[in-house]
């Protein structure tokens, strides 16, 4: 049989139907076909373009890694974690006092509030390299950005201002007076409603960004630290480090709702300070850090009740979720740590060591 096969060779319709029965090495699960009978530079440019396919097919996508970026207050540096080893990666020294931090869309620039530098850095998501400076004023301590990316809204501490800073630019398009050691800033889901919280004056001030006016005064609880509005723009949540409290706000009605309060046996109702707000994007979870409580309470944004504290590090402070909601991270100002906690299993899985007295965290795709 062999020697009239060899016989016919010559013969093209033999010459194809040989290809078609040479198989040889199978390598990563994908058989190669012998291309060296085909009879035709044609039927040769098919058979590669059909094994690219089943290659493509085939292989399969790593998981897209997520890294997060953690500002250290007295390290002044950043800590930058791989959440897929959960481990630092790099340490990136940055101005001082860093404390609030974003990312552009793009996850290529990193905006940090360097306080006792009275400017905002603008650092190389890639090289950790600061690149430049936004003004800031004095004392910046938290920001966020425009929808368009454009714009940075800061809150100046020592000035009772909020600052709008034009980052093409670089420089400052608008201040708006506001109450006391302003801190928290949030922008409505439709950006049309910028917030700020005074310290001091207990006040959430609601803006209107294009006119660059306050258009609403809300009184809320004693040291208001941080706002955060529900994916559907429909309530606005403000912590009250001081009064224990969030206040949920109607944003059109402009007026508390409703406030929830927090009690954990065996800690004194001081001892429970409200920071960090995340909500979760279903808008059903939220997740509040309570600061010398060393929890991040779990609330049922329906009931306003709280179904559970997670233990974490000491003077938990800011609160970040990955893209993807997987993880939430929160950092530990005096324990000098990240705690990762799997959103889905509502517990703590790590403890991930960086630098001196953590304060803010964001996270970006790699």
């Amino acid at each position: 049989m062999r020697a009239a096969l060899a016989d016919g060779e010559d013969n093209p319709l033999m010459r194809r139907r040989l290809a078609q029965r040479r198989v040889s090495k199978h390598r990563n699960g994908i058989f190669w076909y012998i291309l060296r009978d085909a009879p035709s530079a044609l039927l040769r440019t098919m058979v590669v373009a059909g094994l690219v396919l089943v290659m493509q097919a085939t292989t399969s996508t790593p998981a897209l890694a997520y890294m997060a970026y953690v500002t250290n207050e007295k390290g002044n540096s950043i800590s930058v974690i791989d959440l897929d080893k959960l481990e630092v990666v790099k340490t990136a020294k940055v101005g001082q006092r860093p404390r609030g931090i974003v990312l552009n869309k793009e996850g290529t620039q990193i905006f940090i509030c360097a306080g006792d530098d009275d400017t905002i850095n603008i650092v190389d998501a890639k090289t950790l390299q600061i690149i430049g400076d936004l003004p800031s004023g004095p004392d910046p301590e938290l920001l966020i950005l425009s929808p368009d990316g454009k714009l940075v809204y800061l809150s100046n501490e020592n000035d009772n201002l909020v600052t709008m800073v034009d980052i093409d630019t670089r420089k400052v398009v608008g201040e708006i007076p506001v109450g006391v050691e302003p801190e928290g800033m949030a922008l409505s889901p439709d950006g049309k409603i910028l917030v700020n919280t005074s310290e001091t004056t207990n006040m959430a001030h609601l803006i209107d960004p294009q006119k660059k006016e306050i258009i609403a005064n809300i009184l809320v609880g004693a040291r208001p630290r941080f706002a955060q509005f529900t994916p559907d723009g429909s309530e606005l949540w403000v912590s009250a480090e001081v009064g224990g409290t969030i206040s949920v706000i109607d944003p059109a009605k402009h007026e508390v709702k409703q406030k929830i309060e927090f009690a954990i046996p065996g800690l004194p109702k001081e001892a429970i300070q409200p920071i960090g707000i995340r909500i979760s994007r279903d808008g059903k979870t939220a997740f509040v850090a309570l600061g010398p409580a060393n929890r991040v309470a779990v609330i049922d944004t329906a009931t306003k009740q709280v179904t559970k504290y997670l233990l974490v590090g000491q003077r938990v402070w800011q609160l970040a979720f990955t893209p993807d909601e997987k993880y939430l991270l929160s950092t530990n100002g005096v324990s000098n740590d990240v705690s990762v906690i799997d959103v889905a299993g509502l517990k703590v899985v790590k403890s991930i060591p960086v630098g001196s007295f953590p304060w803010g965290v964001a996270v970006s795709p790699r």
